[in-house]
This record gives C-alpha cells, structure tokens and sequence, in this order.
C-alpha cells in the first residue's frame, strides 16, 4: 500500500510502498478516505528538536483522519449490539492511544494518561491507504458528516475541548491565533451564544476566515491592537473569556492586558519555550488560566458530532475552515501550502 514514511532520523519524508497493516486483537483496520495535516506533521517533516525526541524511524506519519472499516479483529465486539462495530461503518478515531491503567486512565481523566501512545508519532498513522487502530479509539460517523469534514474531527475537538472551558453564553471573547484550531473555535464561540467575538492574528487571509466563522472583529497585530476594537465595541471592563491558540508570548501578554477582573483563559497554543508572564496582574485581576491538551475522552467527541449534527450553519463553518485539497501523491504541496501559513485546513485525499 502507499504510505508517507518518515524513514530516517532527517528532513523530509517518502512516499513509499508499504506492507499493508494486519489488526492484531482489538483493533480495527481503516482504508483511509481523507486525511488533514496538522502542525505536528510539519515539525516531524522538518525534523526538529522535538520530532527527534519523540519519533523512532521508520514510521508512517498523519493522526488526522476519515475513513472506512474494512476488518475486525479478533475480541473486537460485532453484530447486534448498540456500540458494536462493523465492517462499512464510516469513521474518525481519536489519535492517543491511552494505558488504561494509570491513574488518570482509572479516574477518567483519560485525555491525561502519562503514557499515552500517539497515532503518527509513537505508532504507525492515517497517512497511508490503510491503518490499524485500537477499536476503542474509533469514532463512528453519522451520515451528514461527509469526508472532509470527518477528517478535522481531531483538531475540531481541539476547538471544542478549548471553547467549551469554560461558560461564553452572552460573554465577549477573545481568540488570539486564526489557525484552523483558532477559526474553528470562534464557529463554536458563535455557535454558543458568546456576544461579540473578536480574532487576532498576523495573516490577514487567516482573519478573513475568522470573519466567515463568525468572529465580529478581527485584528491585525502586526498593524493594530485589541485595546481599540475593546472599546469601539462598548466592552468597557475588557473581555470575559479568553481562547489563546497562537502559543506567543506577546499574544497571551495582549490578552491579560485586556480581560476584564475574573476573567476565563484557556491555553491551547504551544509556545516554542518558556517566557514570562506578569503574575502580579493575573493576582490582582483574579484571572482564571487553564492549559487544554487535546480532547477529553470522549466527552468531547459527543459534544462536537451533536452540535454538527443540530446546525447546517455550523458545519458549514467549519467545512469552511478547509481551504485546500490535494491527492496524496501531491503530498509535497500539500505540506509546502500548509507551512507558507496563508491557508486554512490541508487535506489530502487518500481514496
């Protein structure tokens, strides 16, 4: 089967053949629709201090992915049964492959397992036209998710995980970061009933898709700042939630400087390394700051397949928040078009 390899400890990948995977005990075989690229692809591409750190070449990569059942294995429940699985069924799948035995994994916190195996990174991934997964880790499709939009349900959960931190239902929110996560997250704020939303980023392509997401102002802050549009639009005491997705420090900066006392902020963005933060105001404004890392499992999956499933509006938001498509043999521009930043979601079609 074809499959984008990581072969050696170096730049770049290949787009080799491959033995086609068997499923071993309770997993499942997928033959893979579509599948998005995410920024951790690009780091493994590039192969920089921390894909070294975490992969062991060769390995096929991609976690983002939607596809098709097209084997059992063996202990994997069938037939009758309300959650059992089937060959046919269309599917995404979380991509952390969790213990089951830690003690976050025993108290639910399974989004938490301290030896978690991730899909593209630890373990083969979707970038192939087949792959293996366990079979608690699939997500069944309901018909009115189509392929594309199946295929972002991992960043999507990212989006929802972060959005839904805490309650926005009538509150003003700021999002700093107009990535895929970040768009997707102000079509969820939106979605929720959040007042004025508004979008900071340095890709004026990027706001404008923020704009079509729902966001009711964006900036700029390579020529404008946030403390303006705050109070243009009436928001005296600041902003009520904050969404950062950016993983920069001057944006995390921006944010604090313009919440409202007691205000909510959710980290999602990973910063390239450590950096100061002025605690004496987040003491005295007695703001709230959480870190988000991936998905609650699978709370969030729930969560973000029954909002689709309740509004055409929003899915169409998020469907627009993919921007281009490539065959998988044109991988090569597909992952030059996601690094230039002057896109939204990349995929690939793996059909």
């Amino acid at each position: 089967m074809r499959a984008l390899v990581k072969n050696t400890a170096a730049p770049g990948l290949e787009l080799i053949d491959v033995p086609e995977p068997t499923p071993g005990p309770g997993e499942v075989k997928i033959r893979v629709l579509r599948a998005g690229l995410c920024g951790t692809d690009l780091h493994i591409e590039a192969w920089d201090d921390w894909s070294a750190s975490m992969l062991k070449p060769p390995l096929v990569v991609g976690h983002e992915f939607y596809g098709e059942i097209v084997e059992l294995g063996e202990g994997v429940p069938q037939g009758e049964g309300k959650y059992d699985l089937a060959v046919g069924m269309r599917v995404s799948a979380e991509g952390h492959v969790i213990c089951g035995v830690c003690r976050n994994c025993r108290a639910g916190r399974q989004h938490m397992c301290v030896q978690t195996s991730n899909l593209g990174v630890n373990r083969d991934g979707a970038f192939a036209d087949y792959v293996t997964i366990p079979h608690t880790n699939v997500w069944v499709q309901p018909e009115d998710i189509d392929p594309d939009l199946g295929a972002v349900f991992d960043p999507l959960g990212n989006a929802v995980h972060t959005a839904l931190s805490f309650p926005m239902s009538g509150d003003d929110v700021l999002i700093t970061g107009a990535g895929p996560i970040g768009v997707m997250a102000t079509a969820i704020a939106r979605h929720i009933g959040a007042r004025y939303i508004v979008v900071t980023d340095m890709s004026d392509e990027r706001l404008e898709l923020a704009l079509a997401a729902g966001a009711d102002r964006v900036v700029n802050v390579g020529r404008e700042r946030v403390r303006p549009v705050q109070a243009d639009l009436g928001m005296a005491e600041g902003f009520d939630v904050g969404l950062e997705m950016s993983g920069f420090p001057t944006a995390l900066a921006e944010m604090i400087d313009n919440a409202t006392h007691g205000a909510k902020i959710a980290m999602l963005g990973l910063p390239k390394e450590p950096f100061a933060v002025d605690w004496g105001h987040v003491i005295t404004h007695m703001l709230t700051i959480k870190g988000i890392y991936g998905r609650e499992m699978y709370d969030t999956w729930y969560r973000m397949t029954f909002m689709l499933q309740t509004s055409e509006v929003l899915r169409e938001r998020i469907r627009s928040v993919i921007t281009h498509r490539f065959p998988a043999e044109q991988w090569e521009d597909a992952f030059a078009t996601a690094r230039s930043g002057r896109c939204g979601k990349v995929i690939m079609d793996w059909s």
